[in-house]
């Protein structure tokens, strides 16, 4: 059974399963290109193990980390972090920009929330995510009951990052557990699916007070 944190804010509603610790198993599958030196064009097959956190500190965002790392030998392959939350026109009671704080709350009740439903029953969202391989993916989409679609509108590399230049990533609440699938365009190999996992709720994530 799905319990709401009562201090996450209202705009936060649509994305207020993915609150909490989750942590389980996955497959990445993705092809190498044969050009490559250490490829031969098979498929990389890695099993993997994952803990993903979403929390909030009570404004309106939600923070986000995970980690992964090989199931054979425990060794870490993975890392990312970032920001998600609904996609609106900023009001002047904003945060920002810099450090600038919030004046009051632009959504403070479910009634406020509901003119920003999409036809469909969906909100837009938005999440920023960054690797520390050099990467920053600015993702656009949609939340519509337990169910998330996001693709990248931007995908910002450093001069030494490996080449990636889209994303698209698809999560569900299916069963009581968090199954998402994540699909890129990478090393000159168009959309292709990429990595998949299925967590299990293992916390309840509080509130990040001291934040």
């Amino acid at each position: 059974m799905l319990t709401i944190d009562a201090s996450l804010p209202s705009e936060l509603a649509p994305l207020a399963w993915l609150v909490g610790e989750w942590e389980g198993t996955g497959v990445i599958s993705y092809p190498l290109p044969s050009s490559d030196a250490s490829a031969s064009g098979d498929p990389v097959e890695i099993e993997f193990g994952q803990r993903m956190s979403f929390s909030h500190n009570g404004l309106g965002f939600l923070s986000y980390t995970a980690a992964a790392w090989r199931l054979d030998d425990e060794s870490p392959i993975a890392a990312e972090s970032g920001f998600w939350r609904l996609s609106r026109a900023q009001d002047p009671r904003d945060l920002g920009p810099g450090m600038l704080p919030a004046d009051g709350t632009p959504i403070g009740s479910a009634a406020d929330l509901e003119p920003l439903r999409r036809e469909d029953g969906g909100f837009d969202i938005e999440a920023s995510i960054v690797h520390p391989n050099g990467v920053s993916e600015l993702y656009l989409g949609t939340a519509a009951g337990a169910r998330i679609d996001l693709a990248t509108d931007a995908v910002m590399r450093s001069p030494n990052a490996k080449e990636h230049s889209a994303s698209t990533r698809m999560l569900g609440l299916v069963e009581g557990h968090l199954l998402w699938a994540w699909d890129i365009v990478a090393l000159g190999t168009p959309l292709t699916s990429h990595a998949s996992a299925r967590l299990a709720r293992v916390a309840e994530s509080a509130s990040d007070d001291d934040a």
